[in-house]
């Protein structure tokens, strides 16, 4: 069995410009977004162990935050794919990426509508 590190960037507010409907496709969409991404480990950390056996977490966050200006991504499946596509781009030991994003503007009453979806490095 494989060790793996697995870095977590959560409760992340992003407007982006998501949407399939008229009212949706004009303006960003508030969407949550949650990310967990699986790492090779280290063979161990000590207390001096340097950055660079891990990741740094404000790159997941980048990850997750920043869209191409003007792009519309039809189904937030896609979005989600766009911060998976990032992430293994960025970092060949991340292995494993789930992105969880929850559509603020239909929620009512507290519920989360959504989705997750999880890719394996092939």
């Amino acid at each position: 069995m494989t060790d793996l590190l697995t870095l977590e960037v959560h409760d992340l507010h992003v407007n982006v410009l998501t949407g399939i409907y008229s009212q949706e496709t004009h303006l960003p969409q508030p969407l949550h977004i949650s990310v967990s991404a699986d790492l090779e480990v280290a063979p161990h950390y000590a207390p001096d162990t340097p950055l660079s056996a891990s990741k740094n977490y404000m790159a997941i966050k980048e990850a997750a935050t920043v869209f191409p200006e003007g792009v519309h991504f039809t189904l937030i499946e896609a979005v989600a794919d766009h911060i998976i596509d990032r992430l293994f781009a960025a970092d060949p030991r991340v292995q494993n990426v789930s992105v969880k994003i929850i559509k603020l503007a239909i929620s009512e009453d507290g519920e989360s509508i959504g989705i997750t979806l999880t890719r394996h490095r092939k």
